[in-house]
């Protein structure tokens, strides 16, 4: 059907207006060669280069993560719930785009994937800098982990920051304290480094923002937030275990891993423990 009203392509010859001569170009402001020359194939092997785009783009995903979650936690250090809700809901988008990642990632085989492993020497997604940044502020403490970033200052005190500071839910449970909950004070103040125990008091504060919803209404949205955000990170954590057992089975990781033997152990962790305790007893 034709119909000259509807214009399915643009020529963009015909435009008069448009000014390629800029202060600055899209290429420029996105630094796009520096971008798309970041990937430097060790082998020549044909699935090495979706390899690499694939971390690369996860390590940008992590970073605007780590962008959103540092805000979040600082504007619930201020009572400002509401756009801390928004931010963490951001992330909860990024991390669909993690986990389809390894969707992606999954279309190698054993075969394509040894065709290149050598490749990575001791290289390994363990060492991600930022992924540990992002368990440790979301409350997964854990201070040996820290070791294998010893080597590089810079990225070692990061992830030594994280270590040391208050996590999303520790935050969280102060913000319950100062709304009037009885939060016990070893829960408020306590070595940060420390993995974070349940509480029964804790699991009984969620209960009554569960069970009295509309008087605690920006308090129970969050907390629904929260198990979206962890919903989602173990969902993330499941696809990455199944792809890495899809292409290489239990054998050990370049890094010196356990493989999925360690990957499996992951996904019992818990970030808001009473959070999911608290769902058996309403």
């Amino acid at each position: 059907m034709a119909d000259d009203s509807i214009k399915t392509s643009v020529d963009i010859s015909s435009e008069k207006d448009i000014h390629w001569k800029q202060d600055i170009s899209y290429g420029d402001y996105l630094e796009l060669d520096t971008l798309l020359n970041a990937q430097n194939l060790r082998t020549g092997a044909h699935d090495e280069m979706m390899f690499i785009i694939i971390h690369q783009a996860s390590e940008l995903w992590m970073k605007l993560c780590i962008h959103e979650l540092c805000s979040a936690m600082e504007k619930l250090k201020a009572d400002e719930t509401g756009p801390a809700m928004k931010m963490i809901s951001r992330i909860a988008r990024i991390q669909e785009q993690l986990i389809q990642s390894w969707n992606i990632l999954s279309t190698m085989t054993p075969k394509d994937y040894m065709s290149f492993r050598d490749g990575l020497g001791q290289s390994s997604g363990f060492q991600s800098y930022q992924y540990r940044i992002l368990e440790f502020s979301l409350g997964n403490k854990n201070a040996a982990m820290i070791k294998a970033h010893a080597d590089h200052p810079a990225r070692y005190d990061a992830v030594k920051a994280a270590l040391e500071a208050p996590s999303l839910y520790d935050l969280t449970l102060q913000l319950l304290s100062r709304r009037g909950f009885d939060i016990p004070v070893d829960h408020l103040k306590r070595d940060w480094t420390q993995p974070y125990q349940a509480s029964d008091a804790v699991e009984a504060a969620w209960k009554k923002v569960y069970t009295q919803g509309e008087n605690y209404w920006d308090l129970y949205e969050w907390a629904e937030k929260l198990v979206d955000l962890e919903h989602r990170f173990q969902t993330w954590r499941f696809s990455h275990m199944k792809t890495v057992e899809r292409i290489i089975g239990y054998r050990r990781g370049t890094g010196g891993t356990a493989g999925v033997h360690y990957l499996k152990k992951a996904l019992d962790l818990r970030f808001f423990p009473e959070l999911w305790n608290v769902r058996t007893s309403l």
